[in-house]
């Protein structure tokens, strides 16, 4: 099995799995909204207070509307996945501009 493969594969059981968040009794690390972070420190980084309004998550809490719980968990997996996987992508055929190597130039 080649490489790719097996990340593919890897990839797509860590978005099976991903509903397993669920059963957690807290929230995750570094999920933690301002409210949180006041009964666990007290008070509110500034840069938090500063900030914490520039992003909304496109899935709030993982969930994705009218998927339900553990559908969305691993919609928003998968999603997630595909998008980084994309910008990956792109990333890597902008910085070698489309061109690809020969076979000696891999050293092979």
């Amino acid at each position: 099995m080649k490489g790719i493969k097996k990340l593919w594969i890897g990839l797509g059981l860590l978005a099976l799995v991903s509903p397993l968040g669920l059963l957690a009794s807290n929230t995750a690390w570094g999920e933690w909204g301002s409210d949180e972070l006041t009964k666990l420190l007290g008070y509110v980084p500034q840069g938090m207070t500063r900030f914490g309004d520039l992003w909304h998550a496109p899935f709030a809490d993982y969930t994705v509307p009218r998927a339900g719980d553990r559908p969305g968990y691993i919609l928003s997996a998968l999603i997630g996945m595909a998008l980084i996987v994309l910008i990956t992508w792109l990333l890597g055929r902008l910085l070698t501009h489309g061109r690809s190597l020969s076979r000696e130039e891999q050293g092979q």
